[in-house]
């Protein structure tokens, strides 16, 4: 795990992974029982929040409080991770200068994806979405989030080693992130220009950072709108044995 002080990232040592003495790993899991009928209540009302989310590319400029922010990192970082390493960093931009330089270089590499790389079968999918090049939602959004996946670690031997499971990790956590962030009535996108390494060059990002996911966050403008879409019913999408 990693503190950020400008351009020092420095190793805090899971607690996980020190010594015997100073190790506290396993404390009473807290846990309240809820009876069956407010256990179905409390899935069914948080389905119901959650079936009305929905991704928009409309956003309003109206500010956001950085303590909002900081709750869905946090939220974001109680997702269980491979190890314990939360190997992820979550970088939060307001700059309005900073914005536009990441708009400027997404939209360099998407016109390329849109023009040259795209793939037929891609394309199909996306074109009823109504997509384009063109990335507005990076500078009209008050808070652009880019969220950085970690290769590696630093040991306490004081070697680089790998992080394990990184991208389910992050995966997992981003969703904790964008569920956040529509419990407390924003909404968010996500966005996953190709390739990012621009990405860690803007925003000073060590090697060992690969840029995962974009996610503008904010409040809806007035006159947003999203794809008439429907999701896939449970049978869809599961199978009880």
């Amino acid at each position: 795990m990693f503190t950020n002080i400008g351009n020092d990232h420095r190793f805090i040592q899971p607690r996980s992974l020190m010594n015997d003495e100073e190790s506290q790993p396993f404390l009473p899991l807290q846990y309240e029982k809820f009876s069956k009928d407010i256990m179905k209540e409390k899935a069914s009302s948080f389905f119901s929040l959650m079936d009305n989310r929905r991704t928009t590319r409309h956003f309003s400029e109206e500010p956001v409080e950085r303590e909002l922010i900081e709750f869905a990192i946090k939220t974001a970082s109680t997702a269980p991770s491979g190890a314990h390493l939360q190997p992820w960093t979550f970088v939060a931009i307001n700059d309005q200068k900073l914005k536009s330089k990441i708009r400027d270089a997404a939209e360099i590499e998407e016109k390329k994806t849109y023009d040259e790389r795209m793939p037929e079968a891609w394309a199909e999918v996306i074109q009823p979405l109504g997509t384009d090049y063109v990335k507005t939602h990076l500078t009209s959004a008050p808070w652009v989030v880019v969220l950085f996946r970690q290769s590696k670690r630093l040991r306490i031997n004081g070697e680089w080693g790998p992080t394990y499971y990184s991208m389910e990790s992050c995966g997992i956590a981003a969703g904790l992130f964008i569920s956040a962030i529509h419990n407390m009535g924003l909404t968010t996108l996500t966005h996953t220009p190709s390739p990012m390494g621009f990405l860690r060059d803007l925003l000073d990002r060590p090697a060992h950072e690969h840029a995962m996911l974009v996610m503008p966050v904010g409040y809806p403008s007035e006159d947003a709108t999203v794809p008439d879409l429907i999701r896939k019913p449970l049978e869809d999408v599961a199978i009880f044995i």
